[in-house]
């Protein structure tokens, strides 16, 4: 995206969160403090980072412009009840450590309006839990705080062959946990099947080695659906080739999400820059950039929920059965061309 800049990376591996919040300035200082001790234009940090812990054992950084970016924040993170059952106490260190960083950012930057109204909104609730008082100008400096999106790579999907369906075709391409509602996903499927509609599901994503039972569920209940309909089985699993994901992309009518946490949403907006029309909950990021057509109502129990998603997929189901072209959302703004005067103004420290 900014060829003309040299950047100088460091990033640790994507594991034992708890840890690595609390610790990556002390592996930092002591690993990489000579990368770190060079006279840099500026410095980008997640909010992972514990930058103030950071410039107190790499003092040389203190003098360097620094831009935090938000990409997600705790506070609106959905809890895991099981999880939820077994905590005595409230992990405080994953909460403040982020707003240690952005106090100390000459920037603040936040990928959605939702990501940064629901970390103040925490950051709020969580100092009038604490035993002191603080001035109303930490909440002040955060709300100063602007919102650029992470661009998203426009696909080049029409180089890529496509093979046409009779089948609405819907990809559901999310990491496999709990937060991104796969008992919903499981009920829209059970409802699929019970009407033997002629939909197939492509269920794709990062997978782990623990994940919610509903996905067991759902692979043996999609084998029995292209059984019935005498059809091949949709993708299911992670797919390593990229070329391989982006025409599965290309292919597909719809992309769905059924996410209870999503800070903006980058696979359904990848989708839909491949031609997929988006299905969200109106909830989360998604009403910033989705217009009402393409969102449901999430607030309601699983089941009803399930009834207006299949509703929606039928309906879009009659327009591909009758030629008629799916709507579409265009968020060419999220690309890399999009944004690029956004994250130039962004760099800039005259």
């Amino acid at each position: 995206m900014f060829p003309e800049i040299q950047w100088k990376q460091l990033a640790l591996p994507a594991r034992n969160f708890s840890w690595r919040i609390r610790s990556n300035s002390l592996h930092w200082a002591s690993y990489n403090r000579n990368e770190l001790c060079v006279d840099y234009d500026f410095l980008l940090a997640t909010s992972m980072t514990d930058l103030s812990s950071l410039r107190g054992l790499v003092p040389q950084l203190s003098r360097v412009p620094t831009i935090v970016y938000f990409h997600e924040n705790q506070f609106a993170y959905p809890s895991n009840k099981r999880q939820e059952e077994s905590r005595k106490t409230i992990n405080i260190e994953p909460l403040l450590v982020p707003i240690y960083t952005a106090l100390c950012a000459e920037k603040i930057v936040f990928n959605t309006i939702f990501n940064k109204s629901t970390f103040i909104e925490g950051a709020r609730n969580l100092f009038n839990l604490l035993p002191d008082k603080f001035p109303s100008s930490i909440i002040e400096k955060l709300e100063s705080a602007v919102v650029v999106p992470v661009p998203v790579e426009a696909l080049q999907t029409q180089a890529m062959t496509t093979i046409p369906s009779e089948l609405l075709e819907v990809v559901w391409n999310h990491r496999w946990e709990f937060d991104k509602g796969p008992d919903l996903l499981l009920a829209i499927v059970e409802l699929v099947i019970k009407q033997s509609s002629p939909i197939r599901f492509h269920i794709v994503g990062e997978k782990f080695r623990q994940q919610p039972p509903a996905f067991d569920q759902i692979e043996s209940l999609l084998s029995k659906h292209t059984n019935s309909l005498a059809i091949e089985a949709g993708a299911y699993g992670f797919i390593r080739e990229e070329r391989e994901y982006y025409g599965l992309l290309a292919r597909c009518d719809v992309i769905l999400s059924t996410a209870m946490h999503d800070f903006q949403g980058l696979a359904l907006q990848e989708a839909c820059l491949a031609g997929c029309t988006p299905l969200a909950p109106n909830d989360l990021a998604y009403p910033e950039y989705l217009p009402a057509d393409f969102l449901y109502d999430n607030k309601l129990n699983t089941v009803d929920t399930a009834q207006l998603v299949m509703q929606r997929l039928k309906h879009l189901l009659a327009l591909k059965q009758d030629k008629i072209a799916l709507p579409k959302a265009d968020l060419t703004r999220f690309t890399k061309g999009g944004l690029r005067t956004a994250y130039s103004e962004l760099f800039s420290f005259d």
